[in-house]
């Protein structure tokens, strides 16, 4: 398998683990890998009146995640999330952005609302 096929069998892994990390905690899963002109949204997920749009990150060493996420990163992902919102929230529904992140034999690191403009 190339490196880049690897990054993306463990892009994919961390996406599955922290689906079921927020399945766990209350969260329905509605959207996997949706994908837009401006970006990526890795999941998306409701809770009651709260939609929350994903992003996951995973590395290999918990030293690493201090830097898997920057506003760089943050803005595309919001970018992406304004093409999209309005097919997952209503009127009524508040929205966020939040990350998790991962690493092997580590608890995930959900930072919710990571992004505020």
């Amino acid at each position: 398998m190339s490196s880049r096929a690897e990054r993306e069998a463990r892009g994919r892994r961390g996406e599955t683990l922290a689906a079921w990390y927020l399945r766990l905690c209350g969260w329905r899963i509605v959207a996997h890998r949706v994908k837009t002109p401006r970006g990526e949204v890795d999941l998306v997920a409701r809770r009651g009146g709260t939609v929350v749009f994903v992003e996951v990150k995973w590395r290999e060493r918990s030293a690493d995640l201090d830097f898997a996420i920057d506003s760089y990163r943050l803005r595309r992902v919001a970018a992406a999330v304004e093409a999209i919102a309005h097919r997952y929230a209503g009127g009524q529904d508040s929205i966020r952005i939040d990350v998790i992140l991962l690493a092997p034999w580590r608890w995930p690191r959900h930072i919710a609302n990571a992004w505020m403009p």
